[in-house]
């Protein structure tokens, strides 16, 4: 049990590690090519304001192949439930 929170907090402790990283890599960018969405590490991060459109295109899209999709806000993945139905 211990060892489970002990994993909980370093998977917590990098994630808000790797989006402090990205909003220093956005406030680094000059003002007009700040887009506030990309990777950083290679994991995906979006702080734009969260769409509907963009929500469910993520959450469930049976088009997209990808289990796994950027998060809808945030640092890291969401998952594509269309695709994980599928399965």
């Amino acid at each position: 049990m211990r060892d489970r929170q002990s994993l909980g907090r370093l998977v917590s402790t990098v994630f808000a590690v790797l989006g402090g990283l990205a909003v220093v890599k956005e406030l680094r960018t000059p003002r007009r090519r700040r887009r506030w969405h990309g990777t950083i590490l290679g994991v995906p991060y979006d702080f734009r304001r969260p769409t509907f459109k963009r929500a469910r295109s993520r959450l469930w899209n049976p088009r997209d192949k990808r289990l796994f999709t950027p998060r809808t806000f945030g640092v890291g993945w969401d998952v594509n439930f269309a695709r994980l139905l599928r399965r």
